[in-house]
């Protein structure tokens, strides 16, 4: 199992369309990838559990992957939030 603390970048945090683009990235992977804040713990891939941690920017998060492509998902995850989930700010 991997995992990796991240900072909530973009300026909406991790609003609607950003945690729609989350999950289809999470979605490509057969590992299993969790969001972690706090004390709540959700299913990367999961909708309502993503929207459920209400991460504002600067929130900060920890994502684990746990499967065979777990590297490559973890990396893929870590780039988008960097990228600030291909918005301006």
């Amino acid at each position: 199992m991997l995992n990796q603390n991240i900072t909530i970048i973009n300026k909406l945090g991790l609003h609607a369309r950003a945690a729609a683009k989350l999950i289809a990235y999470a979605s490509r992977f057969g590992s299993e990838i969790f969001l972690i804040h706090g004390n709540k713990k959700v299913n990367a891939k999961s909708i309502l559990g993503v929207m459920m941690l209400g991460a504002a920017k600067g929130t900060e998060l920890t994502i684990t992957a746990e499967g065979e492509d777990e590297t490559h998902a973890l990396a893929s995850i870590v780039n988008l939030i960097n990228d600030r989930f291909g918005e301006e700010e």
